[in-house]
């Protein structure tokens, strides 16, 4: 049996990749901090680790590895303070991972699977991005990753471990946080929104496609030093999606016209004009690449993603 092992393993995307991994048989070792170890699916071993940084010693938590999957990562914090910012994500995205990827090829780990994000690219744009896209990040998580990437590629340019780096788009799922926890409790509590004239259009990929696309990873030869996009491949406009999510929820949908440009300016006076660039632009990704070259494609609808969410959204508020 192959064993991997998951960094970030008791977190949103590594509890349901620990748990598909270990339905499909494979030997699961999942980094966690010691007090949080409770939270490791059942099966899976946990390897203690404090902190990802530079000064974690890897080498008996990767004895015998055959695939590491690196989740673990500072992530994308909407109030940054400066003092803390890019050198903080430096030291956990950059030199964590460049730590583990060398220790990794020092334990004959044979694949390196990082998960990136689409942020790498950029945060706007028309037309979906492809692969061989520039580029363009902006701000240090997405700077770090871009770095990341850099230093993965490099380190595994000379030794027998391959890689694969994953862009996802907004993931989606039962357990969701940060914005799209928001965007539901909104939609549920009725509040009436400004975006009925919205025509954006945004990739998201729902939890259990994502994961089934990193098992695909973890098994398809042909993913050898590939960067991928991965989504739902249904881009959605704003207005669709928080209709979608009112059906899932069984709730009425309360949306109004309202100017875009008059948006953009309230959001910028009230410090929430990245948050409303996010609502009002389009961000898409080109999956095209991963479906030619190792066949994948989601398993699971946009819709029947919204519908699973809902129903855990619903269960936590009892």
């Amino acid at each position: 049996m192959k064993k991997v092992l998951v960094t970030g393993a008791n977190g949103f995307i590594g509890t349901n990749l620990c748990k598909k991994l270990l339905a499909e048989n494979f030997n699961v070792y999942g980094t966690v901090r010691p007090r949080k170890a409770h939270l490791l699916p059942e099966g899976v071993e946990a390897r203690h680790i404090e902190s990802i940084d530079g000064d974690i010693d890897w080498e008996n938590t990767l004895d015998g590895v055959d695939t590491v999957v690196h989740l673990a990562a500072r992530a994308h914090v909407m109030k940054e303070s400066a003092s803390n910012s890019l050198s903080t994500y430096h030291k956990v995205n950059v030199i964590g991972t460049e730590h583990l990827a060398l220790a990794a090829t020092e334990s004959g780990v044979k694949r390196f699977i990082f998960m990136s994000s689409v942020k790498v690219n950029g945060e706007e744009n028309v037309r979906a991005y492809k692969e061989g896209d520039a580029p363009v990040p902006r701000g240090a998580y997405s700077i770090s990753k871009m770095q990341a990437e850099k230093r993965i590629k490099e380190i595994t340019a000379d030794c027998d471990m391959d890689f694969v780096i994953l862009r996802p788009p907004l993931v989606f799922g039962p357990d969701v946080k940060a914005n799209f926890l928001e965007l539901i409790k909104v939609v549920d509590r009725g509040i009436p929104l400004p975006l009925a004239n919205i025509d954006n259009r945004r990739s998201l990929i729902y939890l259990e496609n994502l994961v089934d696309a990193i098992l695909t990873c973890i098994k398809h030869p042909n993913a050898t030093g590939q960067t991928y996009f991965v989504s739902d491949d249904e881009d959605i406009s704003t207005p669709e999606l928080i209709r979608k999510t009112a059906s899932a929820l069984k709730k009425p949908v309360r949306l109004f016209p309202f100017p875009r440009s008059l948006m953009f300016i309230m959001g910028k006076i009230i410090g929430k004009g990245p948050a409303v660039d996010r609502l009002i632009g389009s961000l898409t990704v080109d999956i095209s690449k991963i479906r030619k070259e190792i066949g994948w494609k989601p398993p699971f609808t946009m819709e029947y993603g919204l519908q699973k969410t809902a129903e855990w959204y619903k269960e936590k508020m009892k």
